[in-house]
């Protein structure tokens, strides 16, 4: 049986706001069922361990989908949920892929987390697909090979300036995810805002919006079949 990490947020601040963030419910949910479903094994780790926090506004009817109905109604997901294991305490030998969902709280937490950084850049050394979508394509910021950032002439998406711009979060967010790519030397792409779009290129697969979890998801599975 092949294993799969995921990876989410502890962090629920929403910058200054006032407000609370943490992980998108679709972008957990969507990939963990569709691989799942397949007979993937998963484990989730979360730099603090424990519960992470949900974005409230995805838990929001507007944003329900066959995947978070599913989601809101599975015990054995929710119990899993509430007892995560610390980032540290991971195993990248254990698994054949990671799996980052978004949501704002990555931007804050798991873009700085030598834990996490360090994770991605041995699963990427033993050839293993590493995947995020929406805001956790950010979490490559600062990961690097053999001293090259990772995205350096790699084909990449991720949540764009215009729907950052659209949900009014273009001044909270410590920085904007295109322009970090284009910064460290990808070539980002985009859709329309919230149209479902993912990109592979050899390991890397990453999907620009909460609409994109299923496909990353495919594009995962069909890697580790």
């Amino acid at each position: 049986m092949k294993k799969v990490l995921f990876v989410v947020t502890s962090h629920d601040k929403l910058g200054n706001t006032g407000e609370k963030t943490g992980y998108w419910t679709e972008e957990l949910a969507a990939p963990y069922y569709e691989l799942v479903d397949q007979g993937i094994e998963i484990t989730i780790a979360t730099p603090k361990g424990g519960e992470p926090p949900i974005d409230p506004k995805s838990e929001d009817p507007s944003a329900a989908t066959e995947d978070t109905k599913r989601f809101d109604n599975d015990t054995e997901l929710q119990e899993k949920l509430k007892n995560t294991i610390k980032l540290s305490e991971v195993n990248p030998a254990d698994y054949d892929a990671v799996f980052y969902p978004g949501g704002h709280g990555p931007l804050w937490d798991l873009v700085e987390d030598k834990n996490s950084i360090a994770l991605i850049e041995t699963f990427y050394n033993n050839n293993k697909p590493v995947a995020f979508v929406c805001h956790a394509p950010a979490v490559l910021k600062n990961v690097k090979i053999n001293g090259e950032f990772l995205v350096k002439g790699k084909n990449v998406t991720g949540f764009s300036n215009e729907e950052e711009d659209a949900v009014g979060l273009t001044n909270v967010v410590p920085f904007l995810l295109q322009d970090v790519f284009k910064e460290n030397g990808a070539n980002y792409s985009k859709k329309e805002n919230w149209h479902p779009y993912a990109v592979e290129d050899g390991l890397l697969i990453t999907g620009q919006n909460p609409a994109s979890s299923k496909p990353v998801a495919q594009i995962l599975l069909n890697k580790l079949k």
